[in-house]
């Protein structure tokens, strides 16, 4: 894949990223009123490692998951501007795959139709469609990161978009078929979903995949840039779980917090090992 064919997915996700946010924004001035008793109303706790430690010391925050929701956004609208500013002219394999992961954080701004479905009453079946979509998102942006570990313990460049089509292939099959339970959201604003426990188990599969992938490309490669590199996807996967079910004010800001320093780690040294090629 060319730069210029590569450079077309940022802008893509630029502009998508953009769209949402001025779309979650808009739609505040409606649905603020209403997610207190969307989230009082919240059939369950979210999931995740970090609602896992603080379920039994704090209660969930009426708007703490509108936040994260606003956090996720802004952190896929500005790390994809910095992607295409400091890669629009370096070649890099593994960082169109993880532009794709930052651009799927900008699908969580449809959380917000459950409050919005809370003010106006349309069919449920928005709800399961803006769901699936949601769940494309998330796993489409998590196989898109185990891809570019991939990337980096050799697989061939020439293959990209061959990868992405699998990735997308991949990813439809799990988004359309997990039955949904329109009428149950938890209290991260998401549609309660079936096979949670395999999701889990599939997630923590990637995380422990991925960040392995890097440091074996650092011994294959001899570039210990990628040691860094494993780091800040351990940072990233941790504040991507911690943002995607934080539901308290102790949630927002150490997910973006860690996502940014991810973010900043894994391409600055992804840069210092492309730059001179």
């Amino acid at each position: 894949m060319t730069l210029s064919e590569r450079n077309i997915y940022f802008k893509a996700g630029i502009l998508l990223a953009s769209a949402v946010l001025i779309a979650v924004i808009a739609a505040s001035f409606i649905i603020v009123p209403a997610i207190p008793g969307v989230v009082d109303a919240a059939a369950r706790r979210s999931p995740g490692i970090f609602q896992s430690v603080i379920d039994n010391f704090a209660a969930p925050a009426p708007y703490a998951a509108y936040i994260s929701v606003l956090g996720a956004v802004l952190y896929a609208f500005i790390s994809i501007i910095l992607i295409y500013y400091f890669f629009e002219q370096t070649q890099s394999p593994e960082i169109l795959f993880f532009g794709l992961f930052v651009i799927s954080f900008a699908l969580e701004g449809l959380r917000i139709i459950v409050p919005v479905k809370a003010v106006y009453d349309f069919p449920a079946v928005y709800l399961t469609m803006a769901f699936r979509i949601l769940l494309f998102g998330r796993y489409f942006g998590l196989f898109s990161l185990f891809a570019a570990s991939v990337y980096a313990a050799g697989l061939e460049i020439q293959r990209q978009l061959n990868i992405i089509l699998i990735i997308v292939v991949a990813t439809l099959v799990i988004a359309l078929g997990v039955p949904i339970d329109t009428l149950s959201w938890d209290s991260s604003l998401s549609m309660v979903n079936g096979y949670t426990s395999m999701f889990r188990m599939v997630e923590a599969g990637v995380f422990i995949t991925t960040i392995t992938s890097f440091l074996i490309s650092s011994w294959s490669r001899g570039a210990r840039e990628y040691i860094a590199v494993s780091i800040g996807t351990f940072l990233v996967l941790v504040g991507r779980n911690i943002l995607l079910s934080g539901d308290t004010w102790i949630s927002p800001l150490p997910g973006v917090l860690l996502l940014g320093a991810g973010t900043w780690l894994i391409c600055t040294q992804l840069h210092k090992v492309y730059l001179w090629l």
